[in-house]
């Protein structure tokens, strides 16, 4: 322990141990728990609603919201999500925080990393390991640290099912508890340097659902309204559209018909990030305009879902604040730490448009996530623990200067 803390924070980060966080890190990654896999998703919230009964408060399972998708008949269909946990510490106190994860990854059920092995002595190779079971298990032990230190400070915890495809079933359960709050930590990875991600563009995820008219392709195609070729058009304007600050990525085109037909329907799938506000806004006039004018060149009918599920998350004075905090404690506990602005969303995005400061990397570092090739730093797993106790014990000793 660094000479530059205290006796008081020396005491209480002292029985901080890497063994326990990653013998959790390693038994909650040996559960799938894409976010389809609601069996998974039941057996991990299981496991971590035990695990975080030893923090006080009450721990609780949230039900989803309602949530529903165009289908590949272009109807939109309910879609069913997992259970969401949440632990509230000291709910009366005067100052509260929220720290926020993620129990679902990107690797479904019948995807075929499952299992974790050792790329060297540091290096664990493993499905949801950075992302973020590690965090996970690292917040859980820096939270149980925090708490041998006399706390005051009120909490809530927040892991919910859903993260990896928009949180769209928790997006409410999210602006709940984080309204009112002094500050956020998000346990989304760091990268392997100690890199955390600073401002965040937004993100919006849409379905552009096209009919067109059925015919013949040889007897009448000029009879036909042809739905994949107006879904192309679509794209391609949409994709023009990129400027700086502003994204458009046409992903999926699902749809068509046999050879012999012209296609009545197609579905275009497509995310925008808009890096502000305005941006925001110039993006939903590229789209409306778009649409209106390939529905008029095409003769179709277009219906859009979805919209900007994350909003952009700009750095103000209290954010930089609360970076200015955390940085200054990892740098008293030793660990490297630098900021810079990132391509991703997350839920910090979210928790940011309630005009809550958070830092939305506290995670476990490592890399190649969303990949066969993920891995984590278990070095990470100790030192992140540690970093989360003196973090809160700070805000609850010092709050954050402006």
């Amino acid at each position: 322990m660094t000479s530059s803390l205290t006796s008081e924070e020396q005491h209480l980060l002292a029985p901080v141990e890497r063994a326990p966080i990653l013998a959790r890190t390693l038994e909650w990654a040996a559960i799938n728990s894409g976010t389809g896999n609601l069996d998974g998703l039941a057996a991990m919230a299981g496991k971590l609603a035990e695990a975080f009964s030893a923090l006080p408060g009450e721990v609780r399972l949230a039900e989803p919201a309602p949530v529903e998708k165009v289908d590949r008949e272009g109807h939109m269909r309910a879609l069913a999500h997992g259970r969401h946990l949440v632990l509230s510490v000291r709910p009366q106190a005067n100052r509260r925080v929220i720290l926020t994860g993620h129990m679902d990854t990107v690797y479904a059920r019948e995807h075929p990393f499952q299992t974790c092995d050792w790329l060297d002595e540091d290096r664990l190779h493993g499905p949801g390991t950075a992302d973020m079971k590690g965090g996970l298990s690292l917040m859980l032990a820096g939270l149980a640290a925090y708490e041998q230190g006399n706390p005051s400070l009120g909490y809530d915890v927040l892991i919910n099912s859903d993260e990896e495809t928009g949180s769209l079933s928790s997006a409410s359960l999210i602006t709940e508890l984080a309204r009112g709050k002094i500050a956020a930590l998000t346990y989304e990875p760091a990268l392997p340097d100690g890199a955390m991600a600073r401002a965040r563009p937004g993100s919006g995820n849409y379905a552009a659902v096209i009919h067109g008219k059925s015919a013949h392709a040889g007897r009448n195609p000029q009879d036909g309204r042809n739905a994949i070729v107006a879904a192309g058009d679509l794209a391609m304007r949409l994709a023009a559209g990129r400027r700086e600050g502003l994204t458009v990525n046409p992903a999926r085109i699902e749809g068509g018909a046999p050879n012999n037909t012209v296609p009545d329907l197609a579905i275009l799938h497509f995310n925008l990030r808009p890096r502000t506000p305005e941006l925001a806004d110039v993006a939903r006039a590229l789209i409306d305009e778009a649409i209106a004018a390939v529905a008029a060149a095409h003769d179709v009918s277009i219906h859009l879902t979805g919209g900007v599920s994350r909003p952009p998350k700009p750095v103000g004075p209290e954010t930089e604040a609360l970076y200015g905090l955390v940085s200054q404690a990892a740098a008293d506990l030793g660990q490297a730490m630098h900021w810079k602005d990132t391509g991703g969303v997350c839920d910090g995005n979210n928790i940011a448009a309630c005009g809550v400061p958070v830092l939305d990397t506290m995670g476990a570092l490592g890399g190649a996530i969303h990949s066969p090739d993920e891995f984590l730093l278990a070095s990470s797993l100790d030192a992140r623990a540690r970093l989360t106790a003196l973090v809160m014990h700070r805000l609850d000793r010092q709050g954050i200067a402006l």
